[in-house]
């Protein structure tokens, strides 16, 4: 089994049940406070090791944040390569509405002052057809790409916070692009999900792109297919995490050589099942109760031919 090397954050989510999404200048009471384990590099190590991948977790801890340590170790992730520093540990402002929509402010802290001792050691430890998944919310992005490309690691890059500063990785050297809809339009122009991923595959026409839609599902595309799989069928408590533990259940099936239906049916599952739980990390399910949990699929409109 290939190694996953996870460049990721790790933040300290600060999660508020608010009645809606608070307005410029408006004080709003919430109805409760919890701080939970997250950072979608922390989130999608944890989904991966969920989901039987071997994942071993790479970046900078500040000192607040040790107690998460544990919580990787005890999902069965390898946390050797993370640097414990002294500078406030990234962490997370959460707003959750009834629905379970959400709306969040990242602080990078720790995430954000990683220096190149951070990525030799790490990819040091990897080899030739191993994968290096990394999101957008820690700093040598580009330069990681690079190093990695040079060694052989195959790159999957969930776009995600996006930003301009993406524009500027060398994106054609990622295998595999895991976006959402927001992402999509800033990466290609377009708002449609077909339109999206043809200009995608225009500008990457080497890589492979997998496109969630939320309530509507996710679209696979690369340049022999395309493969939609539809949502589940529950009742929403909570978003956060979502699209992490869909990530990490989608890589670790496809580093196995699964099939695409099957990466996207058990992404789509544990995905549903983590939005039925409160907070990130803590409500990404294990792979025994994807597989055993039956749901109902959602019925949606056919997006691609």
């Amino acid at each position: 089994m290939p190694t996953i090397l996870n460049f990721g954050s790790c933040c300290i989510d600060n999660v508020y049940q608010v009645p809606r999404f608070v307005s410029p200048g408006e004080t709003l009471p919430c109805s409760d406070y919890q701080i939970h384990a997250g950072g979608k590099g922390l989130n999608q190590s944890v989904a991966l090791a969920h989901a039987g991948a071997n994942v071993m977790h790479a970046g900078r801890l500040g000192k607040d944040g040790i107690w998460m340590i544990s919580l990787l170790q005890e999902a069965g992730v390898d946390t050797s390569g993370i640097e414990i520093v002294d500078i406030p540990c990234g962490h997370a402002i959460i707003q959750v509405t009834p629905n379970g929509d959400n709306a969040i402010v990242i602080y990078g802290g720790a995430n954000k002052s990683l220096v190149l001792e951070n990525i030799t050691k790490p990819l040091a430890q990897t080899r030739d057809g191993d994968f290096l998944l990394i999101q957008n919310e820690m700093n040598l992005t580009g330069e990681l790409i690079e190093r990695a490309s040079h060694k052989g690691l195959r790159i999957v890059f969930n776009a995600a916070p996006i930003t301009e500063e993406v524009f500027s990785y060398p994106l054609d050297k990622i295998e595999v692009f895991i976006v959402n809809e927001f992402e999509a339009q800033a990466l290609t122009g377009e708002s449609e999900p077909e339109g999206a991923l043809d200009v995608m595959l225009q500008k990457f026409p080497e890589a492979r792109t997998v496109l969630t839609l939320g309530g509507l599902g996710a679209v696979y595309a690369d340049r022999q297919s395309r493969l939609q799989y539809p949502a589940f069928d529950v009742k929403a408590l909570d978003s956060t995490g979502a699209g992490d533990t869909f990530t990490g259940y989608f890589l670790a099936a496809f580093a196995e050589g699964k099939s695409i239906e099957y990466c996207l049916s058990n992404a789509c599952k544990a995905a549903a099942l983590c939005v039925t739980r409160p907070g990130a990390a803590a409500s990404i399910p294990r792979l025994h109760s994807v597989e055993r949990t039956q749901l109902k699929i959602r019925t949606t409109l056919t997006l691609v031919n």
